[in-house]
């Protein structure tokens, strides 16, 4: 097992169910709902990578392998930007810094990223020999 794979994806699980709360709670008052979207599409993913993350420091017990490693940290770093960057275009729109829109052109980049961590994790498993 990757014990750091999981203790990080444990605590940006908490942060996505704190962040999904404040969105679903303490976002309408202060948001459109086209930036409450936004939000909610970060929420989303960082969850959703989360679990892969866990699932990777799980496999590692059984698959250790250089490639699976990277994968892990593919899948930190492609949520760090994905959702960060959501994160910070939603409070930026929110503020009125209207200047920060750019923010979502580095979006995909986190995407890229969590691409390439989900196929790095298919190429560590189909190369591992026993």
């Amino acid at each position: 097992m990757h014990k750091g794979f999981i203790i990080i994806a444990s605590f940006l699980g908490a942060l996505a169910v704190a962040l999904g709360a404040f969105g679903a709670h303490g976002l309408k008052n202060y948001a459109t709902p086209a930036i409450i979207n936004t939000f909610e599409t970060a929420v989303k993913y960082q969850f959703y990578h989360v679990f892969a993350l866990s699932i990777t420091g799980i496999l590692y017990a059984y698959f250790p392998s250089t490639l699976l490693a990277l994968s892990g940290k593919f899948f930190i770093a492609g949520i760090a930007i994905f959702s960060g960057s959501l994160y910070l275009l939603t409070l930026f729109s929110i503020v009125g810094q209207n200047q920060f829109k750019w923010l979502g052109a580095i979006t995909p980049i986190g995407g890229l990223l969590l691409i390439i961590a989900w196929i790095l994790m298919g190429i560590s498993l189909l190369r591992y020999k026993a």
